[in-house]
């Protein structure tokens, strides 16, 4: 208790030296309280805005803080544009734990010292974040690996500040009225559920693992091996990849690399993964990125860090390519439409004031040269515009968000000249058409043919059983005994033998499509 008491002292003693309390009462649009504040901290002059002053409270608070501050900066449909963006700067400067500690967590979690378990094992970590770190290692078949090790002690730290967390947005929505709309307590609760997902580091070895697998034929990416016998919810080992992080552009174009190239492979490799998987790497910041410059896998990307992942499922991928198709024809109706058919616009919205808000939102961006326009900065605008409707923002299409904004920075670092929409458009237009098209349905009968294998057989007997009750329920009772309505059974047989040739017809038909379907994957190569 009392260390909690003296971490809220902490907490309270930077708020006030940076002005956090400055910023909340100029939100709250009360002069009288502003002056009072300002008279009881005299001794303080704050110059600096407010969105630095933030960035600079929450870094000096410690690794939870920033990292509450990177989940609040992907919260732009939330958070005011520089907060978002000044946010969006933090980054884990976090110093290694000791080795020793990092030893023996690694040996509490597989069973044997790291001499045992390894060839080598290299003392001093190689990169360290407030969760975790990572040492070098090499197994004992020669194999080069990565060791990544949970900082000791993380859960209860973790668990302290979300408390204190909190209680602080309890206060918030008590005092200040349009914290509603910002819903603090829900973004707490998401920060506990991202925070605790991170420390499970099997999760993580999970996530690249299917990475792994979605791309394993793949000429454009490039994820580590996870070695699951080495893996625990605290430690993992993977593969050790190298190359040359992609943020150093200078280093990569003396390889040799071509930049435009790999500008136009980061903006594939995105789509692939939300359109085609569903799965996509929602952390894909520089410092998770490699480049291979190896000879046999020159020019591709190297994914790393894997504890933030995004999913969507098939009615998420279908609503995101009407929009974004919709976008590129600037056809605002379908938009809207679109926004009100999903359930997050409420269904009482009147279609042609969404339509209005969205041709606002977008068509002075259209009047831009194509290479000028931000793919991100539209959604970003969408989802400001869409407060003033209610529209439900996913969680999973903020983390979407975020992931293009970053990967749209990268691939204009690497070519100025990229054009987002250019690049992603035939994408969009081919995945449209593979969906709703002849290859889309022979796909999904591909899908749904096991389902229907194991169901088909069973109609004959349900309808069987289906039809005894209904005779059943035409049966009369007449002077205590039970006459059958002998018309109702005649109707019975009649429809009957429709139905059988019905299910004849429909066998007959499943037969023909299955052997189509087979001829088609055995022509194509399956």
């Amino acid at each position: 208790m009392i260390l909690k008491f003296l971490r809220l002292l902490k907490i309270l003693a930077v708020a006030t030296k940076y002005g956090l309390d400055e910023i909340a009462v100029t939100s709250l649009h009360a002069p009288r309280t502003a002056r009072f504040m300002n008279t009881v901290f005299f001794w303080r002059r704050i110059t600096s805005p407010r969105a630095i002053r933030l960035r600079q409270a929450l870094e000096e608070l410690g690794p939870i803080f920033i990292k509450f501050g990177q989940v609040l900066s992907t919260r732009r449909d939330l958070m005011p544009p520089d907060i978002a963006d000044e946010l969006s700067l933090l980054q884990d400067r976090v110093p290694p734990f000791d080795s020793d500690l990092a030893i023996a967590q690694i040996t509490e979690a597989l069973g044997a010292h790291p001499d045992q378990l390894f060839a080598s094992f290299e003392r001093v970590p190689v990169a360290s974040a407030s969760i975790a770190q990572v040492h070098f290692a090499t197994l004992k078949d020669g194999t080069e690996v990565a060791v990544k090790v949970l900082r000791p002690g993380m859960r209860k730290t973790i668990d302290e500040d979300l408390a204190l967390m909190d209680m602080a947005a309890r206060l918030i929505e008590r005092v200040w009225a349009e914290s509603r709309r910002l819903k603090p307590r829900e973004v707490v609760a998401e920060f506990d559920k991202y925070l605790h997902d991170e420390l499970d580091l099997m999760r993580e070895a999970a996530n690249a693992s299917q990475l792994r697998r979605n791309f394993a034929n793949s000429n454009l990416l490039m994820v580590p091996e996870m070695y699951w016998d080495y893996c625990s919810s605290s430690v993992i080992v993977m593969e050790r990849m190298r190359g040359i992080p992609v943020s150093q552009i200078d280093r990569l174009a003396a390889e040799g690399v071509d930049l435009k190239k790999l500008s136009s492979d980061g903006v594939e490799i995105f789509f692939t993964q939300v359109f085609r998987d569903g799965f996509f790497h929602a952390d894909m910041h520089p410092g998770n990125i490699l480049v291979s410059v190896e000879k046999e896998t020159f020019g591709r990307y190297i994914a790393l860090d894997f504890g933030i992942v995004g999913t969507l499922n098939d009615f998420d991928k279908d609503y995101l390519s009407q929009n974004f198709l919709a976008f590129f024809r600037r056809d605002y109706k379908r938009v809207a439409e679109a926004h009100i058919e999903s359930g997050w616009a409420p269904r009482d919205t009147r279609v042609d004031e969404l339509e209005s808000a969205v041709r606002a939102c977008c068509e002075p961006i259209f009047d831009r040269p194509l290479k000028d326009i931000s793919f991100g900065q539209i959604l970003l605008r969408l989802f400001q515009t869409s407060r003033r409707f209610n529209v439900e923002v996913q969680p999973q299409l903020v983390l979407l968000q975020k992931t293009l904004l970053n990967i749209e920075g990268l691939g204009r670092q690497l070519d100025p000249d990229l054009d987002l929409w250019k690049t992603a458009k035939p994408y969009l237009e081919r995945w449209m058409s593979e969906q709703v098209g002849w290859q889309g349905l022979v796909e999904r009968l591909r899908a749904e043919a096991p389902r229907y294998a194991h169901i088909f057989p069973q109609l004959p007997r349900l309808l069987h059983q289906t039809l005894e009750r209904h005779a059943h329920s035409g049966m009369t009772t007449q002077n205590g005994h039970q006459v059958a309505n002998a018309d109702l059974m005649a109707a019975l047989l009649v429809e009957q033998r429709r139905t059988n040739r019905l299910l004849a017809f429909l066998g007959a038909v499943v037969v023909l499509v299955g052997s189509l379907t087979a001829g088609y994957f055995v022509l194509h190569g399956g």
